[in-house]
């Protein structure tokens, strides 16, 4: 058996010719090896190396103590640290408390080395195989992170809470402007979570009437009101196991905010109609757009239910807030919405990321990835350019042709303004002359060597259509 290059191992065992022995087998197989007399030395240097051991031998009879406390240290040091015992008295009583301490495995003296070698082996093995699974857990999540873009402070900040706090049961509150992407960042904390293959549930607050929420909610029983032909569970109920989304909580009417409190508190729900409570497991996250902590000074929202609600915080800034997100997020909604519309839409000029990039985004995140689908229908080619953006991005179609030269109250980008225009007229003069730019030039005063300047300078393309003179030449004069 080959050890991996210098691991660390231990041998704890009070006999001194046993020690020496397995001293010199794991050397010889590239083991860095420690040695020690008895429980509370081996214990010592359990707690005092710099690293963990990968393999610990421990005899269970020692005269100053057990090797299963010795196990016990091990592995509370390090969960990835193998540990077998060694006895001359094997019990089925003691072989079972070894393992259920965190011991790979029991071994009866006296033993061959080659028994020894591959328990050895076997135990590093498992010990490679869960590191490996450590880490392919480690890159799912920073896969999964992933699905909130974003390269700004701020978003970089959520990501690592979001990372941070997927495994705890604690309730969440994400609160911000409407379109921010509160959804996707609960949604996000769900793929991450121990929870990730149960449900993932979303309550509307706002959108449910109050008379049918209770039920939406807890569920109810055979004619526990009109209309109830039948029995139902609610969400809760649903999502057990999972993760509840109560998205606009500010929404829900004071009565259920009550009942909701005691759902946090106890972990059950009383269905509508019923004598009895049932238990729920389900983590429970909350969002919403407004200023919660007004609504509890004015008596609208409680207060118990807020401080229970707000463990945790997520605070998500507004798009406008965070502009050099914005490219990352256009570009992501381009590729996905490109494929959804089987469209071969793969990028943007440099006019259209501008004027992107200078706009403010009142419907934020949802906005932008509204205004990109608008983009792609209308994009004629692979490039999405200014003129197929919506006139208040784009700052050219919203400016009559007789106010060309007028600077818009609220000012401008000069160079995106400018170069919009440019483009817009050429192409209205390109296809009021076929195609052919000879003729388009004409319409704009320009000469054809202007005009194939300026094209390629705008990255544009025209269709060939009548006749053109050749590449460089001037159209002649009769």
């Amino acid at each position: 058996m080959a050890g991996p290059p210098r691991a660390r191992l231990l041998v704890v065992d009070d006999e001194q010719g046993l020690r020496d022995m397995l001293a010199i087998l794991f050397k010889r197989e590239g083991f860095d090896v420690t040695l020690a007399g008895g429980l509370k030395s081996g214990v010592d240097m359990v707690n005092g190396a710099s690293e963990p051991f990968a393999l610990v031998f421990t005899d269970l009879m020692m005269p100053d103590g057990s090797g299963l406390d010795l196990v016990t240290a091990a592995r509370e040091r390090s969960a990835r640290t193998e540990v077998i015992v060694m006895t001359a008295h094997s019990t089925i009583e003691t072989a079972v408390d070894a393992m259920r301490r965190g011991a790979y495995d029991f071994i009866t003296k006296p033993f061959s080395t080659s028994v020894v070698r591959e328990l050895a082996r076997k135990a590093l093995e498992k010990r490679d195989i869960v590191a490996e699974n450590e880490k392919l857990r480690a890159e799912v999540a920073r896969t999964r992170g992933r699905d909130l873009l974003g390269k700004s402070e701020s978003m970089r900040r959520i990501v690592d809470l979001v990372q941070r706090v997927a495994h705890s049961r604690s309730t969440v509150l994400i609160t911000g402007e409407s379109g921010v992407g509160k959804e996707r960042i609960a949604q996000t904390s769900h793929r991450l979570s121990d929870r990730a293959d149960a449900p993932f549930l979303v309550v509307n607050c706002g959108a449910i009437p109050e008379q049918l929420m209770e039920s939406e909610l807890f569920g109810h029983e055979k004619g526990a009101f009109t209309g109830a032909i039948a029995r139902r569970l609610g969400i809760f109920q649903e999502a057990n196991g999972g993760t509840v989304l109560l998205d606009e909580v500010g929404e829900l009417p004071l009565p259920l905010q009550v009942k909701l409190l005691r759902v946090l508190q106890e972990r059950t729900v009383r269905m509508v109609g019923a004598s009895a409570e049932t238990p729920i497991d389900v983590r429970i996250l909350a969002a919403t757009n407004r200023h919660v902590e007004d609504d509890v000074k004015s008596g609208k929202f409680r207060q118990d239910l807020y401080y229970r609600l707000n463990v945790i915080r997520i605070e998500v800034p507004p798009l406008r807030d965070r502009r050099e997100d914005i490219g990352e997020l256009a570009e992501r909604f381009l590729e996905s919405i490109a494929k959804a519309h089987g469209k071969e839409v793969t990028t943007f000029t440099t006019e259209a990321l501008r004027a992107l990039d200078a706009y403010s985004f009142p419907g934020n995140v949802r906005e932008l990835e509204n205004v990109i689908e608008r983009a792609v229908a209308l994009a004629s080619g692979p490039v999405i350019d200014l003129v197929d953006l919506p006139p208040e991005i784009s700052g050219v179609a919203a400016v009559p042709a007789p106010q060309l030269v007028t600077l818009p109250e609220g000012g401008c980008d000069l160079e995106v303004l400018l170069g919009g225009m440019e483009k817009r007229l050429i192409s209205q003069a390109l296809e009021r002359a076929g195609g052919v730019r000879t003729n388009a030039a004409k319409i704009l005063g320009v000469s054809l060597r202007s005009l194939r300047y300026r094209m390629q300078k705008l990255e544009m393309e025209a269709p060939e259509s009548g006749s053109e003179p050749p590449s460089g030449d001037e159209p002649s004069s009769s």
